[in-house]
């Protein structure tokens, strides 16, 4: 039997409700799985391109019904188009996205933001936060924690020993203190820490190396500390192929790795293929479930 996903489409006035509706009947989709879209309820129709709260509202009721689904086993995962962040926060809903939101509802302790592609795996050590609160926030227990975490969630994704590359804070990896002491006091700590556990985990290397060495084969996955440090490197290889995956979570969500896309929303003219990618590993995870 195959198994059954959910696709949600996101904030309705951006690509999401098109691009679900492409995969929908995508045969790359339909030959291995059941996809079944979730939609805003009522009638209401969602001007395209217009940021509003009643739109970040109705992509908050269609989540969780998914999950609600999710949880009972009427669906085997959930695949979901983008929200967007500013339509929540104007419905009053103080999650940033996805991510936290999916913690929240599953009482999930700890999860990261893993994008997977073929050529680079990177998980977000720190997702949307301002640039500013970043090493504060970056301590050596939220480092330690997202480590174990990537050495437990990997072997899912077929990497049964993952290697695991941590990407430094600072210019040169902070140059022994020179630029930064987060390497000495946060990162590496946290390193040394988890290697006494056995889990193979190396650095902190400089963020202009180390997604270098991962396209190379020489680390798996790399632990990048900030939300652009590991997008960047990701969306300029893989992007449109990257599948976004929340680690650390009971149920299977993936996700595109792109956003609402206003500009060109209603114009039909949204590619789907991040869409099918993320579909399809849901499938492929669901399977191995």
């Amino acid at each position: 039997m195959k198994p059954r996903i959910a696709l949600t489409v996101g904030d309705p006035s951006g690509i999401g409700p098109e691009i679900c509706a492409k995969a929908l009947i995508d045969p790359r989709v339909l030959e291995v799985c059941e996809p079944i879209i979730y939609i805003p309820s009522g009638a209401r129709r969602f001007e395209p391109g217009v940021l509003s709260a009643e739109a970040g509202l109705a992509s908050y009721d269609v989540l969780l019904r998914a999950v609600k689904d999710a949880q009972s086993g009427e669906v085997d995962a959930i695949t979901t188009a983008p929200v967007n962040k500013e339509a929540f926060k104007l419905a009053g809903l103080h999650w940033a996205g996805h991510t936290d939101l999916l913690a929240h509802l599953t009482g999930a302790p700890r999860v990261a933001m893993m994008f997977h592609s073929d050529v680079l795996r990177v998980v977000l050590a720190t997702v949307h936060i301002a640039l500013a609160d970043v090493p504060t926030a970056l301590t050596r227990e939220v480092m330690a924690e997202t480590i174990r975490l990537v050495a437990r969630e990997l072997p899912r994704f077929g990497i049964a020993q993952p290697r695991i590359g941590v990407a430094g804070l600072n210019p040169h990896a902070g140059e022994h203190g020179l630029f930064g002491r987060e390497e000495i006091e946060a990162i590496g700590p946290a390193i040394e820490e988890c290697r006494a556990e056995g889990i193979d985990v190396t650095g902190p290397f400089p963020g202009d190396t180390i997604f270098v060495r991962a396209t190379r084969g020489a680390v798996d996955v790399v632990i990048a500390c900030y939300h652009d440090q590991g997008l960047i490197p990701v969306k300029l290889l893989a992007f449109g192929q990257a599948v976004n995956v929340t680690i650390g979570l009971p149920i299977i969500r993936t996700s595109v790795d792109h956003g609402t896309a206003f500009d060109i929303a209603g114009k039909g003219i949204a590619d789907h293929g991040s869409m099918v990618a993320a579909v399809l590993l849901a499938a492929k995870l669901a399977r191995q479930s």
